[in-house]
C-alpha cells in the first residue's frame, strides 16, 4: 500500500518542498533515486542542491510555479526591494521584464540554520535571458524552514545581479 492510498480522494501528500504528488507528476523533471534518499536522510548538501535543481527548472520554466515554496510570512528582496507573501513575490518574479531565461548554477553552499531546523542555502550563477549575447551573473541566498508536514518553505530569499 503507498503513503498516498491512505489520503481521501480530494488529498494528495506533499513532499519537502510542498509540492503534492498532481504537482510532481505535472513536473517534466523527476528526481533521481539518490535525491529521493537524501531527503530521507536529510542531508543539507543533496537536500540543498535537490531545492535549487527544482527551483531554478521550476523559475526557468513556469515562474507561476513557485508559488508553492513561498508563504505569507515569507519575504523576497528582489535588487534591494521588499516584497512580502506568496502571492506577491510570484506576481514579482512573473512581472519580470523577460519571458525566457536559462539560469547556468555555478556554487551552491548550505549551512544548518537554528534548532528549528532551518538551513540557509546561498547560490552563484549565470543568468541568460532569450535575445541577449551574454549572461549576467547572479548571486541568491535562501532561508529554507521547515513545515509540520515534513516540508521546506522559503522563509527569506535575497537576489543580486552582480556587476564587474
Amino acid at each position: 500500500m503507498s503513503p498516498s492510498s491512505s489520503l481521501p480522494q480530494n488529498c494528495s501528500r506533499m513532499d519537502l518542498f510542498g509540492n503534492t504528488d498532481r504537482d510532481r507528476n505535472t513536473r517534466k523533471k523527476k528526481f533521481r533515486r539518490e535525491e529521493i534518499e537524501a531527503f530521507a536522510a536529510m542531508d543539507p548538501d543533496a537536500l540543498s542542491k535537490a531545492f535549487v535543481e527544482h527551483y531554478y527548472s521550476t523559475f526557468d520554466t513556469n515562474r507561476g510555479g513557485l508559488a508553492n515554496l513561498y508563504q505569507e510570512t515569507s519575504m523576497l528582496t528582489f535588487e534591494g526591494q521588499k516584497i512580502q507573501g506568496s502571492q506577491n513575490i510570484v506576481n514579482k518574479l512573473t512581472s519580470l521584464p523577460f519571458q525566457q531565461c536559462k539560469h547556468s548554477i555555478t556554487t551552491v553552499d548550505c549551512q544548518p540554520s537554528g534548532p528549528a531546523g532551518g538551513m540557509l542555502v546561498f547560490v552563484s550563477g549565470n543568468l541568460q535571458l532569450a535575445g541577449e549575447q551574454h549572461a549576467l551573473k547572479f548571486s541568491q541566498m535562501f532561508h529554507l524552514m521547515p513545515t509540520p508536514q515534513g516540508s521546506f518553505y522559503v522563509y527569506n530569499d535575497i537576489f543580486r545581479l552582480n556587476y564587474a
